[in-house]
């Protein structure tokens, strides 16, 4: 059997000792290889392009540029990159706008000793991974957000492939990525997600992720 190649990872963070931290949990991971750190946004961004790595983590809060604007301009010239966001704020308050840019994860700080490897496996393999202790609540306020009855299945009438593409897309992977899994054009695969969407009356990702959340669509592609 071959082994698997290593999931590389790029990190930022403006914290010398939580840089640190990081870096020596993901040497404690035999299929994690790490490639390269920044310790402000513009840095952060201009390493990230360069290295190209499987997965960057990202502090939310950075000199410079911060892990939003970071992660929409790295995502604009490496789509291909996962990204996961390092933060102190447990509200999630940040999470839609997160979501929607096509971020794949949320991570505190408090906890990233358990859970910064776990999620950027969980991220790499094409998941949306959120920090436990801020999970629920994120769910609970996307759920709140949909109108009620707009999850009734007999009156949404999708189709077979309109939910597998808003599946797929809620599981957190692109438009190119889903159309390489269905053998279709990338073209195809964003019709069938907005048809979807509409039919819904969804505008945003975190409604998409709250639908499939609901109905064990995530589950189902585990």
């Amino acid at each position: 059997m071959e082994t698997p190649p290593l999931i590389t990872v790029f990190l930022a963070d403006d914290h010398p000792l939580v840089l640190d931290g990081m870096k020596a949990n993901i040497k404690t991971d035999p299929g994690l290889r790490l490639v390269g750190d920044a310790r402000d946004g513009p840095s952060a961004l201009r390493r990230a392009i360069e290295l190209r790595p499987d997965v960057a983590v990202l502090d939310l809060s950075m000199p410079g540029l911060n892990g939003i604007e970071v992660a929409r301009k790295l995502l604009a010239a490496c789509p291909d990159c996962r990204i996961l966001i390092l933060t102190v704020h447990e509200d999630g308050s940040y999470l839609r706008q997160l979501l929607d840019l096509g971020v794949s994860g949320y991570v505190l700080k408090r906890s990233a000793t358990e859970e910064l490897n776990r999620g950027i496996h969980a991220v790499a393999a094409g998941g949306i991974y959120l920090d436990p202790a801020v999970a629920g609540k994120a769910i609970r306020q996307a759920v709140h957000a949909v109108p009620v009855g707009i999850c009734d299945d007999e009156s949404n009438d999708l189709s077979a492939r309109e939910l597998e593409v808003l599946s797929l897309t809620a599981a957190g992977h692109s438009n190119k990525t889903i159309a390489a899994k269905l053998m279709i054009g990338v073209k195809t695969v964003e019709t069938y997600k907005a048809r979807a969407m509409a039919k819904l009356g969804f505008q945003s990702r975190v409604e998409v992720v709250s639908y499939a959340l609901q109905h064990g669509l995530l589950s189902e592609l585990s």
